[in-house]
């Protein structure tokens, strides 16, 4: 005889889940990870800034010719609301052409890896638009789109997406080879092997490519300042530079390491956050 059965509108016990801790944990981890990994430099950064201090006002060294860092900081935040539009702009053209950059790089590895023929087809151009200075380039760019933040856009792409190009057509192509023998016995389409096996393990060689896209991305809109524009960082250091307000040029140039440091970060704490298993870090870690 079977005992009594438990009523049909009794609620059943369910096990917690571990998500919420688990992404706690992770997020705990990378943040002191973090902090470690910006102690010593940021240890060095403050010792080269107070020895830079001492040095100026040792020698007395005129603000025009090396400003002290107290200078730079004054005549920065003096400057504020003007630099803070500066570096939004700024920053605008640098997103653009990153973005821009990813658009055009991602499918056009995906055509260098997929034939031999387009890859012998597309090398010499991609070679030959990164043998070109860009600050040669810049002005003919100006000319044929005009003195408008197109032009600046441009530039910023043409310098940033080529490291990209390169390091994810390396990545499509260092899937091992039993790998795609594995998706092809299973009669895998051409897509599903490029989203479900190169793509994955190209992850690693993306971010590398991204990391040195943003990198670059920086100093490519600054190309496209110094040559045609009326705002941004890199307009701001010319024009300062034009009239000896050196502190002025120099907090521009620090708020420009700074941009370029930030975006880095950024896209170094996606990876980590999205992608774990893609970074040393993450990869060491069991």
């Amino acid at each position: 005889m079977s005992g009594p059965s438990a009523p049909a509108n009794e609620a059943v016990p369910t096990r917690p889940t571990a998500a919420g801790p688990a992404i706690a944990a992770r997020l705990s981890r990378l943040s002191r990870s973090l902090l470690r990994a910006a102690a010593l430099p940021m240890l060095s950064v403050t010792l080269l800034l107070a020895l830079w201090e001492i040095g100026c006002r040792a020698f007395a060294v005129p603000d025009f010719l090396l400003p002290a860092p107290s200078a730079i900081w004054r005549e920065t935040i003096d400057a504020g609301p003007v630099m803070l539009s500066h570096t939004l702009a700024t920053l605008r053209t640098i997103l653009l052409g990153f973005l821009v950059s990813i658009l055009v790089s991602l499918p056009l590895a995906v055509a260098i890896t997929a034939s031999p023929w387009l890859a012998n087809a597309i090398y010499p151009l991609l070679v030959l638009t990164q043998s070109i200075p860009k600050v040669a380039l810049a002005p003919i760019l100006v000319v044929a789109l005009g003195a408008g933040e197109v032009s600046r856009v441009v530039v910023t792409f043409l310098v940033a997406f080529f490291p990209l190009v390169l390091s994810v057509a390396t990545g499509l192509l260092a899937v091992p080879p039993e790998l795609i023998e594995l998706s092809r016995s299973l009669r895998a389409t051409r897509w599903q092997e490029l989203v479900l096996v190169r793509l994955p393990f190209a992850v690693p060689f993306v971010f590398s490519g991204l990391k040195l896209a943003m990198t670059f991305a920086v100093v490519g809109a600054v190309v496209g300042e110094f040559v045609a524009a009326d705002r941004g960082l890199g307009y701001q250091i010319t024009s300062a530079t034009a009239f000896f307000r050196t502190p002025l040029a120099f907090g521009a140039l620090l708020i420009l390491s700074a941009l370029g440091i930030v975006l880095f970060q950024l896209v170094v704490l996606v990876e980590r956050i999205f992608f774990p298993w893609s970074s040393p870090e993450g990869a060491a870690r069991p």
